[in-house]
């Protein structure tokens, strides 16, 4: 039987030809998506799974909300705070005071590189916790408190 026929090892096979793509480009971010993986390597979605799997056990890539997969490098810590707290630090990077406009969900979904329906769920528990003030379809949210430090953390 040939290797084409068995799929025993050619997850193996997938994983080290990501691995070569990692090492080969330092400013790859992202795994390549499983349909990339499938159509490239002509493989079912559970082989590319399981290629993925292995490169998360090994610690060069963990799953990311949306299906993605993010490459993870040496000396690099993954964001792991919740969203709102995240987005509640834009306030005291960016000096916004309370009245000022804050920034908008799509603006803040290019920032975070999330979909704009995650940051509005953030942004409404800002909103819950008197951090924000209610925005909507065409109204600007404006800062209605600045949190401190340990509401941040």
């Amino acid at each position: 039987m040939s290797q084409q026929a068995s799929p025993r090892g050619t997850f193996l096979k997938i994983a080290d030809a990501v691995k070569k793509q990692i090492e080969a480009n330092p400013e790859m971010a992202e795994l390549p998506s499983l349909a990339e993986v499938v159509r490239d390597h002509n493989v079912s979605r559970g082989v590319a799974l399981r290629a993925f799997a292995v490169l998360r056990q090994e610690g060069l890539a963990e799953p990311v909300p949306g299906g993605r997969w993010r490459v993870l490098r040496p000396g690099s810590r993954p964001e792991r705070r919740p969203l709102e707290q995240r987005i509640a630090d834009i306030i005291a990077a960016d000096g916004l005071r309370v009245g000022e406009a804050f920034p908008s969900a799509s603006v803040l979904a290019d920032r975070f590189g999330v979909s704009r329906p995650t940051v509005t769920k953030a942004l409404v528990k800002l909103e819950t916790a008197g951090v924000l003030s209610g925005g909507g379809q065409g109204k600007v949210r404006t800062v209605r408190a600045v949190p401190t430090r340990e509401e941040r953390s």
